[in-house]
């Protein structure tokens, strides 16, 4: 059943609004201003445009954050760091396996004696490359298990 109140076309609460192409039919007098709601409206019913609006379910989004989308887009990309171990004449060669296999994550048996075997005999090898923050650690952990160790930026193409 529609009704009319000042002019304006009402509808009923079983009425399916249905606007046809081109139609201008404003939702509110004045422009949205709460755009941090998201409302989700289900119709049920059976058969052909009959059917009832169900209670809307609100999605609050998190105040100050606009999606997902816009945080991976606008999140920097931290510079690779390299993590390089050096040759030194204290260590022994199974230990320094041993340290590189316990310190970074990981780390295969195979990969550890290739490290070790590169930085004994060039002097230094590259052990691991990621984030600025986590390459400090690996070399902390290095330098606290004996080991000579740096970082440098691995700006060149890695």
């Amino acid at each position: 059943m529609e009704t009319t109140i000042r002019g304006r076309l009402t509808l009923s609460p079983n009425t399916v609004f249905n606007p046809k192409p081109g139609e201008k039919q404003p939702c509110c007098r004045r422009p949205c201003t709460n755009r941090g709601i998201l409302m989700a409206i289900s119709i049920t019913g059976s058969g052909k445009g009959a059917g009832t609006l169900e209670k809307p379910v609100i999605e609050q989004t998190t105040p100050g954050r606009e999606s997902e989308f816009d945080l991976k887009k606008s999140r920097k990309v931290a510079p690779p760091y390299r993590v390089i171990l050096h040759n030194d004449n204290f260590n022994k060669r199974e230990y320094v396996v041993q340290v590189l296999m316990k310190v970074i994550p990981g780390m295969t048996v195979d990969n550890a004696v290739n490290i070790m075997q590169e930085a004994h005999y060039n002097g230094l090898a590259v052990v691991i490359i990621c984030a600025q923050a986590d390459a400090e650690e690996h070399c902390m952990q290095l330098r606290g298990n004996g080991l000579l160790s740096s970082i440098e930026p691995a700006s060149d193409g890695c």
